[in-house]
């Protein structure tokens, strides 16, 4: 999830994912028989339900990176205490959330010259938006939690809206201070204005050895109407994305999505991590709305809670 320009283009496909809840036949034979929940004989290692934003855990700013400013798409990414007088993040009382707090960020549109440290923005009328990214790593390399396999998941609204590109996603702690390559696994982005579709992705980038596989998923259900789960199970080299504990499927094969890790025996052997990013950006690939309505002026992510199970 770097910048809106430089992917995103990847295949999106339409089709259905019927029979995305059970087994494929092919001639009558099983072709792929459905992976059972990801969590089942795993334990909860981390358990971030969101009463409170814990800055000892959470960064909150411009993705950690040495190799940019950090910042990505049509909004400015606020530290934690605000920028320009807005406060994008903010704990909320939510019945639907399982403990009845959510985690807010929200996008706003400023509309005048911002003073946003290193961000490119701040003179580009369309581009005065603030936004809010949280990470568990910090641009000095400090990987205040991380994982090199396990499942991840959170539990998220996204908003409907034209610009909106909310995301978690994963990248590779020795990408921060070394940034020739870089792993990054985008568990869930989705564009405001699709309201039943999101892709998935892997990016292996820089060479040697740069890969890439993307996805566009099908939800036969509106994303933006509701909490849903987006999940990810790494083991080892191999990589299965679900949605709702279900794993997703090619909509052209209907055969599992199980993508691998090129790099993962150069993580295993310097000890690398994968650390999570909670992210409500806005793209800078689609035409700016003409006029802006009232009502788009101001958009909300909320998040439910962020797990990891071992």
């Amino acid at each position: 999830m770097t910048t809106a320009t430089s992917r995103r283009n990847v295949l999106i496909g339409a089709a259905s994912l019927a029979a995305a809840g059970g087994l494929l036949l092919t001639n009558n034979r099983p072709s792929a028989e459905e992976a059972p929940d990801p969590t089942e004989g795993r334990s909860l290692v981390f358990d971030e339900g969101f009463t409170t934003l814990d800055t000892a855990i959470w960064h909150a700013g411009p993705k950690a990176t040495t190799f940019d400013t950090g910042f990505y798409g049509r909004s400015a990414f606020s530290r934690i205490d605000g920028e320009e007088g807005f406060n994008p993040y903010a704990i909320v009382d939510d019945p639907s959330a399982s403990n009845g707090k959510a985690l807010q960020i929200s996008a706003q549109y400023i509309g005048h010259q911002m003073h946003v440290p290193s961000y490119y923005g701040n003179n580009l009328p369309e581009y005065q938006w603030i936004s809010g990214n949280i990470q568990t790593a910090k641009p000095d390399g400090t990987i205040l939690k991380g994982w090199r396999q396990g499942y991840f998941e959170a539990r998220m609204r996204f908003p409907a809206h034209p610009l909106s590109f909310p995301a978690f996603w994963l990248m590779n702690g020795r990408s921060i201070l070394f940034p020739k390559t870089s792993i990054e696994l985008d568990i869930v982005e989705q564009k405001g204005w699709e309201h039943d579709l999101y892709g998935a992705y892997l990016h292996e980038w820089g060479k040697p050895g740069e890969h890439h596989e993307g996805i566009g998923v099908p939800t036969n259900v509106d994303i933006t109407a509701g909490y849903f789960r987006y999940g990810l199970l790494i083991e080892g080299a191999r990589c299965r994305f679900y949605f709702e504990r279900k794993q997703i499927r090619d909509p052209k094969t209907q055969q599992p999505i199980d993508w691998t890790l090129g790099r993962a025996a150069e993580m295993d052997a310097g000890g690398d991590v994968f650390w999570p990013l909670l992210t409500l950006a806005l793209r800078s690939d689609v035409p700016f709305p003409n006029p802006l309505k009232q009502e788009d002026r101001l958009a909300h992510m909320r998040v439910d809670y962020m797990q990891v199970y071992a």
